[in-house]
C-alpha cells in the first residue's frame, strides 16, 4: 500500500506553474484512480516532498497547459487529449467510454466476467449525466440479475422514498453539497436506512479528509462526478463480488421439530414475505429431496434442481446456478427438489456444504426448507446457518425433539444467537395441548411467534399453489407470519398507500 501524500495547507499558494498536470497524474486520493477527478474545480495538489512520489513528465502535445495567455480550446477536452489512455483510465484495464448523449459500453473483455449477484440496488442520482450513467448501467448485461430501480432527486430524494419502505441490498446517492452540509444529509438518511444496506455517494469534491470521514460514517465507497457506467458496475462488484471477501448471503433454516409440525410451509410463507412484502431477493433450497413440497406451493415442475448440483457439485457455478434456478416472482427464486423416489439420494456431506456455500453467493436470503430426518449433512447444516428456526406444534414428542435440537445448538454455537421457536397449529379444537407457558419453561427459550390453526386456509394456499400472504394477508395467520419475517430478518414491510374512497368508486 502506498503512502497518502501531505495536503498542502490551504494558507500554502500553489501556481498554476508549481502543479503538475492532473491529465497526466493518477489521483492519490483514490484507490482506483479515478481520473474524472481532474474536473474538480477545488482541486488541491499534493505535497510531493515525500519520496516515494515523484512528478510525472509532462506531453509534449500539451508543453503549456497552464498558458495564462489566451485559449480557444480547452487542453483537457477528450478529443485534444492526446494523452495515451492507460493514463487516463478509471479502472485498471477499462478504457472509459466517451461521454455524452447516447454513448456506449465499452471494453467489457477488459473488466472480466463480472457477475453481480442477486441484490436489489437503486440509484438516485441527481444530473442529467449521472442519470444516463445509472440508466446505461443498470441496462448493462452484467447486472440482469440484480433488481435496478434509477430515480431522480438526488439523496434528499432517498431520504423522503425509504421512510415508507425498505432500503435495497445497495444504494446509490449524489450529493451537491459539500463537508459538513453533506454528513448531514448522510446522517439523515442514516436514520432511515436498514443496518445492512451499503451506501455509495457520489459527490462533487475530491477530498481526502471528507473521504475518510465518510468511510468513518460507514459508507461503502465514494465516488467523485462525473461518473461512467463502468465505474458504476465495477463499483458493485467490488462490493459483492470481491474474490478476497466473496458475497454472502444470509442463510436461515427452517426445521420441523416432528413430522407434520408445517416447518416447510412456513418456511415457504416467510421466503415469500421477505421477497415480495419486504422486497428481499430470496431462494428457497429444498433439501427434502424425496418428498420436497415447494415446488408444489409455488406451482413449479422444473427439470434440474438440488438433486443434480448434489450429484456434481464440483460443476455448479453461477451460470449453471442461474439455469437451475426458478423464478417465482422477481425477486423469489427456487432451487427445487426432484420429490421423486426412482433414484436413492445418497449424496456425501461435503457435497450438501459445497452446494450450500455457492448458493449463498446468489441472493441476500436463502431460506433452506429442511426434512425432518437426522444425518451428518443435515446437523452441519443446521450448525452452520446464520438463523435457526424450529417449527414445533403444542405436544410432548415436539417439545421433546426441539428440547434436543436447542441444546444441540447452543453447545455446537455458544457465540451465536439461540435458534428461533415457532408454535404452529395453535388451538386445533378438541386438541389437548401444552400450555405455552409450561412449553416456554420446559425449553428455557420463549416462542417467537404463535400460528394459529386455520385448516382451511392453509388448505386453501396448499391446493391452489398461493401463500398465506395471497388468499389471507388480513387474517391471523397472515398476520403472524409477516411478524415473524419482520422479527428474524430486522426489516419493516413495505407501507402500500391505501386507495380513497372516491379512486375505489371511479375504478368500478
Amino acid at each position: 500500500m502506498r503512502a497518502v501524500p501531505q495536503i498542502a495547507p490551504e494558507s500554502d499558494a500553489i501556481t498554476s506553474d508549481d502543479m503538475p498536470n492532473p491529465a497526466k497524474l493518477n489521483d492519490p486520493f483514490d484507490s482506483i484512480d479515478d481520473i474524472d477527478d481532474e474536473f474538480v474545480t477545488d482541486y488541491k495538489a499534493p505535497d510531493f516532498k515525500d519520496e516515494t512520489f515523484s512528478t510525472p513528465e509532462i506531453d509534449p502535445a500539451l508543453d503549456t497547459p497552464y498558458d495564462n495567455g489566451p485559449m480557444t480550446r480547452d487542453p483537457f477536452d477528450d478529443d485534444l487529449d492526446t494523452t495515451p489512455h492507460t493514463a487516463r483510465q478509471a479502472f485498471a484495464g477499462v478504457t472509459p467510454p466517451p461521454q455524452g448523449p447516447g454513448y456506449a459500453l465499452g471494453g467489457e473483455d477488459d473488466i472480466g466476467a463480472i457477475s453481480i449477484p442477486r441484490i436489489a440496488i437503486h440509484f438516485f442520482p441527481d444530473s442529467e449525466d449521472s442519470v444516463q450513467a445509472c440508466d446505461t448501467a443498470s441496462l448493462d448485461r452484467r447486472m440482469t440479475r440484480a433488481q435496478c430501480v434509477v430515480k431522480r432527486g438526488g439523496i434528499m430524494e432517498a431520504i423522503d422514498t425509504y421512510r415508507n419502505e425498505p432500503t435495497p441490498s445497495l444504494l446509490f446517492v449524489e450529493s451537491a453539497a459539500r463537508g459538513r452540509d453533506m454528513l448531514d444529509q448522510l446522517a439523515q438518511l442514516a436514520e432511515v436506512c436498514d443496518a445492512n444496506t451499503k451506501v455509495v455517494v457520489v459527490g462533487q469534491t475530491n477530498d481526502i479528509s471528507l473521504y475518510r470521514e465518510l468511510m468513518r460514517q460507514g459508507v461503502s465507497e465514494y465516488m467523485v462526478a462525473p461518473v461512467t457506467p463502468l465505474q458504476l458496475i465495477k463499483t458493485v462488484a467490488s462490493l459483492f463480488n470481491d474474490p478476497e471477501t466473496p458475497f454472502v448471503g444470509r442463510a436461515i433454516a427452517f426445521v420441523g421439530a416432528r413430522g407434520g409440525a408445517g416447518s416447510s410451509s412456513i418456511a415457504h410463507n416467510f421466503a415469500y414475505n421477505l421477497a415480495e412484502a419486504m422486497q428481499a431477493n430470496t431462494v428457497i433450497v429444498d433439501y427434502d429431496l424425496p418428498f420436497g413440497t415447494a415446488g408444489l406451493d409455488f406451482n413449479q415442475d422444473p427439470l434440474q434442481g438440488v438433486a443434480d448440483a448434489l450429484n456434481e457439485p464440483d460443476r455448479l457455478d453461477s451460470v449453471l446456478l442461474d439455469r437451475m434456478l426458478i423464478k417465482c416472482s422477481e425477486r423469489l427464486s427456487l432451487f427445487s427438489a426432484p420429490a421423486t423416489l426412482d433414484q436413492d439420494f445418497t449424496a456425501e456431506p461435503e457435497a450438501y456444504d459445497e452446494v450450500t456455500r455457492k448458493v449463498r453467493s446468489a441472493a441476500p436470503f436463502i431460506v433452506m426448507d429442511l426434512p425432518h430426518v437426522w444425518t451428518p449433512w443435515l446437523k452441519q447444516n443446521l450448525i452452520a446457518a446464520d438463523d435457526v428456526v424450529i417449527v414445533a406444534t403444542p405436544d410432548l414428542a415436539s417439545l421433546r425433539n426441539a428440547k434436543n435440537i436447542i441444546d444441540l445448538l447452543k453447545a455446537s454455537r455458544p457465540n451465536d444467537q439461540a435458534p428461533r421457536l415457532v408454535l404452529n397449529q395453535m388451538e386445533v379444537p378438541g386438541r389437548p395441548e401444552i400450555p405455552v407457558k409450561d412449553f416456554t419453561a420446559a425449553l428455557g427459550l420463549e416462542p417467537c411467534c404463535l400460528i394459529p390453526f386455520d385448516a382451511k386456509l392453509f388448505g386453501q394456499a396448499s391446493n391452489n399453489g398461493q401463500m398465506i400472504a395471497e388468499v389471507g394477508a388480513g387474517s391471523k395467520v397472515g398476520e403472524a407470519l409477516t411478524q415473524l419475517t419482520a422479527l428474524i430478518t430486522g426489516r419493516t414491510p413495505e407501507v402500500k398507500p391505501k386507495k380513497s374512497f372516491l379512486q375505489s368508486l371511479f375504478k368500478k
